[in-house]
């Protein structure tokens, strides 16, 4: 079987990764296969289950694939480790999309790697399907995100908390390289290391860098733009990535490695859903703080790419960094205004939203059925009733309604472009986190009529399909607060 992989990654210098095969597995079976996003990626839609079963969980080698893991270090939760990797992911080789982007095919849980550090480098069931579903509906809401092609059961158990079946997922991705990878030369001295990697992600994703005065300047220019933008994006839906290691940011600007991520339902500004944040420091509100950290951490790695006088190159590097923060706040306010039916800017719309933001947190309003209210009720002026409903302090939002209300006067759109913008920018389906368990445990068990359910709504996440109402609703308050898990 030929794929039509290409191997630019696996050109570079042998210190960039280790060439090992994926473990075979006794009893590989497909339970989900993206065939839509096969189709884009060159691959035979209609590939029958054997052959995809065979290809996706490793037993099966293409022709023409060359498999590498790829080496990386990372910041984890504010400590380095020099060494990490791919411990349990091998690159296939990489296509080239009906768009004419370059795309990694990557398995995940494919077996032991010489980045392992001791662990069995598989990934069960639960947690590699929580990937798929939560890539895919990001994908639907239009944010930046690695995908989803398939999932394969192996027939092997993987012992956790629990001993649960084992799985392999196979991810695309517009690359893999991470702001670790820079770090893990940049910790070895390894400068012509740096200065290819910094040529191959020219190459592969700015290449109008190329032609700057300082390409390692624009380089880090363009990732703190993309990542200014990536987390605003995550905050205008709600969304929290739960571990935003330097090894888990992307310079594609992609949303990469869905662990312990979660959407919001009630607002709070410092929600944190996974079980091994007790600090908070990945919370919803730290998120674009920590984006700033981990941009720090790559222009460490850059400086001497940018300037032989190393003063000369912190003072340039530090102005893009301080720099994020405008960008960030910039592009949020640009999110929210659209969430509240706006297209033209105020001054004093920052103030407008940040007060509904208060007020949403003090009642513990949902996230999404808020600004899904706010688009009822800027159609149609009775709907505020509902809306209303969800804050305990009934004359704070009337007086934000109110002003809302003058604020949209003042506004250049017809009620019908309103109504478009308010839909565009308000999802009405999330992945709520009960139904994100419900339908991992039942696939657990073997059931995966849920799974296929609640996957099927989110590709329609700015639809208002009634017959679907239960899936917009977040758990009764009587369930247990959210907690998520690596899954490692």
């Amino acid at each position: 079987m030929r794929i039509g992989f290409q191997h630019t990654y696996a050109s570079l210098s042998p210190r960039f990764f280790a060439r090992v095969p994926p473990t075979k597995v006794p009893e590989a079976r497909v339970v989900v296969f993206n065939r839509e996003l096969a189709a884009h990626l060159g691959l035979d839609p209609q590939m029958d289950d054997s052959t995809a079963a065979a290809l996706f969980s490793g037993n099966e080698i293409a022709e023409d694939s060359t498999p590498i893991a790829m080496a990386y270090a990372g910041h984890q939760f504010g400590s380095f480790v020099p060494q990490l990797g791919d411990g349990r992911a091998i690159l296939l080789g990489e296509v080239e999309d009906r768009d004419g982007v370059l795309r990694d095919i990557q398995l995940k849980g494919s077996g032991r790697t010489p980045f392992s550090r001791g662990g069995d480098g598989r990934a069960a069931l639960g947690p590699m399907l929580r990937e798929y579903l939560i890539s895919e509906a990001m994908h639907t809401l239009g944010i930046p995100t690695t995908r989803s092609l398939a999932v394969v059961t192996t027939g092997e158990q993987v012992y956790r908390q629990d001993i649960l079946p084992g799985a392999v997922l196979t991810r695309v991705a517009a690359s893999h390289i991470r702001v670790g990878t820079f770090q893990f030369f940049a910790a070895r001295g390894d400068q012509d290391a740096l200065k290819e990697l910094l040529a191959y992600v020219i190459a592969r994703h700015y290449p109008e860098a190329a032609t700057a005065q300082v390409p390692a300047l624009a380089v880090l220019d363009a990732v703190t733009q993309r990542q200014a933008e990536l987390i605003a994006d995550w905050m205008r839906v709600g969304f929290i990535h739960g571990v935003m290691n330097t090894d888990n940011m992307a310079l594609s600007g992609e949303t990469i490695d869905y662990g312990p991520c979660a959407f919001m339902d009630q607002y709070d500004s410092n929600t944190v859903f996974s079980s091994i944040d007790l600090g908070g420091r990945y919370s919803y509100t730290n998120q674009p703080g920590i984006a700033q950290w981990n941009l720090a951490r790559f222009a460490e790695t850059l400086l001497p790419l940018i300037d032989a006088d190393t003063s000369k190159a912190v003072e340039l590097a530090t102005a893009i960094i301080e720099d994020f923060v405008e960008r960030f706040e910039g592009r949020f306010l640009e999110h929210m205004r659209r969430k509240i039916g706006l297209v033209s800017a105020e001054d004093d719309d920052a103030d407008l939203i940040s007060r509904l933001l208060i007020a949403m947190e003090k009642s513990k309003a949902d996230f999404t059925l808020t600004f899904s209210g706010i688009s009822r009720a800027a159609a149609i002026p009775g709907e505020a009733a509902s809306l209303r409903e969800m804050f305990q302090d009934a004359t704070e939002i009337d007086t934000w309604l109110s002003d809302w209300r003058m604020r949209l006067s003042r506004d250049p759109q017809s009620a019908a472009e309103r109504a478009e913008t308010l839909r565009l920018a308000n999802p009405e389906f999330i992945p709520r986190n009960h139904r994100v368990e419900a339908a991992l445990q039942a696939a657990t068990a073997g059931d995966m009529q849920p799974f296929h359910e609640l996957l099927a709504i989110l590709q329609r996440p700015y639809e208002r399909h009634s017959e679907h109402e239960e899936y917009r609703l977040p758990a009764p308050p009587s369930e247990t607060p959210y907690k998520t898990f690596c899954g490692t």
